[in-house]
């Protein structure tokens, strides 16, 4: 009876306490939800799990590789409770679900807000790329929107982190994220943007990164927006490729010359980094001065000489030779020659230099009237013939013009290619030597007498002379005397009109015939010899006239009216 009074005994104070404590757990456990969000505290890190106290006398377990990281006793986290296993003791948690969970909410958040979600590009596939987003969701970035600038290496964006619009995610009932960094990076841009024209003065220094080249500068990324540095504030100097100042990718400091913010432009210059060599120029430079220079470009006008980096000169066409006729400085000159000029005249507020080649010689034309005297007497050769004559060179460089009325005395050429031809050796007289004006003039026909001189010195006005018919035209006839020189008998000159007409009379000629005539002019500076048939018919009569006039001893005078009556009666 004792026994059975004990197997019906109450419970003992330590088994009520247990009882209560179970009891306890259970209402707690039960107020849990399968998939609800808890709180719990690492109690211990055990090989490859977590145990983790959800505070309601239960110890949850997480893997390890549910973690980014491994954490510490006493680190907080935030799990989801799977399972309740009151079996074991226990429950079933997640952190991967949770964080899935959160992030679920997160984005749904950000799409309807327009606010932006971290993310990673994972790898580009096709179309665009695959950004791994928290919680182990995946997202689409089409590769449009991966960047504001055009993408060529789909490749080079892989691993890259950055924050992401979310355009859409659901699609035809199903999941469906598409993202875009575009959005997000131009946002940020006009951000940035907005800041510098807000912050940022003309004459500010910046610093940016070298994003492009054009054939006209660099654009210069100043945070997500570009500036122009234009290649002609790159240097002082004169700039022909901007590869040569700045490379792609370097981070530079730079002046701000020109803002636009309504045009949104901004231009940048390296160049004004450093002093203008233009304001200290007279401490280095002066007129007659000999400086050394790099030929940086050549135009059909001259060549341009930089004489250090900012300061660069002209060399104009005229200015290059004392002696040699140039048609393009490259005759001459090649880019990146290294030559001596004498600077002529400058401009410092116009930044102009004037300099010349040729002064840095000795001018051969300065003593050339004493190196080809006046009638002096040169083998020469043709060099090259132009429509009024020859040229012949004298020296290297110094050439003589022999005028192609220069070519004869007595025949007029129309064209000097008639008597010479290039290459041809021929020998000719100075002319002219004239220093100041460089100008050499030279003659072939002076290399004999002049034949109108020396018929002006043997027929002088009312001689009579002899010559050979060349030419009958209708106001007279051509005729050559001594020398090969020509002169004209004009038809009033050929015959008396009161006797006979010129019709009439000159058919008695034709040309070939030998015909005598008085000189009436000779003017060798016009080369104009003026003859007449119809004086030495005169002078003729004169002559016969005398014949019958004579002093006897009878003082016999013979009138002109008898000479006549007697020419008729014969």
């Amino acid at each position: 009876m004792a026994d059975k009074d004990a197997q019906f005994a109450e419970p003992s104070s330590q088994e009520t306490q247990a009882q209560e404590m179970q009891m306890q757990f259970l209402e707690q456990l039960d107020a849990l939800e399968e998939g609800q969000l808890v709180e719990g505290t690492v109690v211990q890190v055990s090989g490859e799990e977590v145990f983790i106290d959800i505070g309601y006398k239960a110890e949850g377990r997480i893997a390890l590789d549910e973690l980014d990281s491994i954490p510490e006793v006493g680190d907080v986290l935030e799990v989801v409770l799977l399972r309740k296993d009151i079996r074991n003791g226990g429950v079933s948690v997640s952190k991967r679900k949770a964080d899935e969970k959160k992030f679920w909410k997160e984005l749904k958040e950000a799409f309807q807000d327009r606010t932006p979600v971290h993310g990673k590009v994972a790898k580009a596939i096709k179309g665009g790329f695959e950004i791994q987003l928290k919680g182990g969701v995946r997202g689409f970035n089409p590769i449009s929107k991966i960047d504001i600038r055009r993408v060529d290496e789909p490749d080079e964006y892989v691993g890259i982190e950055d924050f992401f619009f979310v355009e859409r995610i659901y699609s035809d009932n199903r999941v469906n994220i598409v993202l875009s960094r575009r959005a997000w990076l131009e946002q940020e841009t006009e951000k940035n943007r907005s800041r510098f024209f807000d912050e940022v003065t003309i004459g500010d220094e910046v610093e940016g990164v070298v994003k492009s080249f054009t054939s006209f500068g660099a654009f210069i990324d100043l945070g997500g927006f570009d500036g122009l540095l234009h290649i002609n504030d790159m240097s002082w100097g004169h700039v022909t490729r901007p590869k040569d100042y700045v490379k792609k990718g370097d981070r530079i400091r730079l002046k701000v010359i020109k803002m636009d913010a309504e045009e949104k432009k901004i231009n940048l210059s390296l160049r004004h980094m450093t002093p203008d060599p233009w304001e200290t120029f007279e401490d280095r430079y002066w007129v007659d001065q000999v400086v050394r220079g790099s030929v940086t470009k050549l135009t059909d006008f001259g060549a341009f000489i930089e004489l250090e980096e900012g300061i660069e000169g002209l060399v104009h066409i005229s200015e290059m030779s004392w002696v040699q006729r140039i048609n393009h400085p490259q005759e001459i000159l090649q880019p990146g020659q290294e030559v001596e000029t004498k600077i002529l005249d400058y401009d410092i507020q116009a930044g102009r230099v004037s300099l010349g080649l040729k002064q840095v010689l000795d001018n051969p034309w300065e003593d050339i009237d004493q190196k080809f005297p006046q009638g002096m007497r040169i083998k020469t050769t043709v060099k090259k013939l132009t429509a009024t004559g020859a040229f012949v060179e004298l020296e290297e460089g110094i050439d003589g013009f022999l005028h192609v009325d220069d070519l004869s005395w007595t025949k007029r050429y129309k064209n000097p290619g008639a008597v010479l031809e290039e290459g041809q050796e021929i020998e000719v007289v100075v002319t002219l030597s004239d220093p100041e004006n460089q100008n050499i003039r030279v003659g072939l026909k002076q290399l004999e007498d002049d034949p109108w001189m020396q018929l002006r010195d043997a027929f002088p006005p009312r001689s009579i002379i002899d010559g050979e018919i060349t030419n009958i035209t209708d106001f007279g006839v051509f005729v050559r005397v001594q020398g090969g020189v020509e002169g004209l008998i004009n038809k009033m000159n050929l015959v008396d009109s009161r006797n006979e007409t010129y019709e009439d009379a000159i058919q008695r000629f034709k040309v070939g015939d030998q015909i005598r005539a008085v000189v009436t002019e000779v003017n060798p500076g016009r080369q104009r010899l003026s003859l007449s048939v119809r004086e030495l018919q005169r002078q003729e009569q004169q002559l016969e006239l005398k014949k019958y006039i004579h002093d006897d001893e009878e003082n016999a005078t013979v009138t002109l009216g008898d000479f006549l009556k007697e020419k008729q009666d014969t």
